[in-house]
């Protein structure tokens, strides 16, 4: 992702979590720390960005910072495409763990994560601006640089 594609991406950012969405400002910050502790993707369909994700890395464990995809674009493996981008990248790291956050409400997310082997780790009360809870995840890595 490039400061280019910000307009296309905090479009969907605005559409997919109206309640949650970072401002432009967060989303340029995020991209200033490219690629020293940063790593954010976005999928195609043709000359359309439809998905973006992004990982935060530092020492041995990774964040999840955001991942989405437009809602006429899901279930068709974007999402997964990401994900497995996000998660190569921080076996590339060397990173031993990969954390995120999703809303309790979001099942189709906690769903595709579980499949990805993320195990969940808490739950934060409240997080959410609407009062929503997280649930915290973690995938452990093996240390192969393959993230299997």
């Amino acid at each position: 992702m490039t400061m280019d594609d910000l307009p296309a991406v905090m479009k969907i950012e605005r559409t997919t979590f109206p309640a949650d969405a970072w401002s432009e400002s967060m989303m340029r910050g995020e991209l200033n720390d490219q690629p020293r502790t940063r790593y954010y993707v976005v999928a195609c369909v043709g000359d359309a960005i439809v998905g973006y994700g992004g990982l935060a890395a530092a020492a041995d464990q990774a964040d999840i910072q955001t991942i989405a995809v437009l809602a006429g674009h899901r279930r068709s493996g974007i999402g997964a495409a990401l994900m497995d981008a996000l998660l190569a990248e921080a076996a590339r790291r060397d990173t031993e763990a990969v954390f995120l956050e999703v809303r309790s409400d979001n099942e189709p997310a906690q769903a595709m994560y579980e499949r990805f082997g993320f195990e969940r780790l808490g739950v934060r009360r409240r997080y959410y601006e609407d009062g929503t809870d997280a649930i915290t995840m973690v995938k452990k890595l093996d240390g192969r640089g393959d993230g299997a």
